[in-house]
C-alpha cells in the first residue's frame, strides 16, 4: 500500500518532513531576490544625499590628481 501524494503544506502538524538541501537553497535564492528588489525599489525612489554628477566630478578630480602625481612629480 502506498501513501497518497501530499502538497507541501498539507502535512498534519508534527508530521512535516525536514527541509531538503534544495529547499534551503531555494529559500536563500528567494530571500536574496527579495533583498535585491527592495534595493532597486529604494534606489529608484531617489532621495540621494549627494547627486551622481557631484560624485562623478569628485572621482574625476581624484583620478586627475593621481595622474598628476605619477607624471609630474
Amino acid at each position: 500500500m502506498t501513501t497518497p501524494a501530499r502538497e507541501p503544506d498539507q502535512y498534519p502538524p508534527g508530521e512535516q518532513p525536514e527541509r531538503s538541501t534544495e529547499d534551503v537553497m531555494w529559500g536563500r535564492v528567494e530571500r536574496r531576490r527579495g533583498r535585491i528588489r527592495e534595493q532597486v525599489r529604494h534606489a529608484r525612489h531617489g532621495g540621494h544625499k549627494v547627486p551622481t554628477w557631484a560624485m562623478a566630478a569628485v572621482l574625476g578630480l581624484l583620478l586627475l590628481g593621481w595622474l598628476y602625481l605619477i607624471f609630474f612629480d
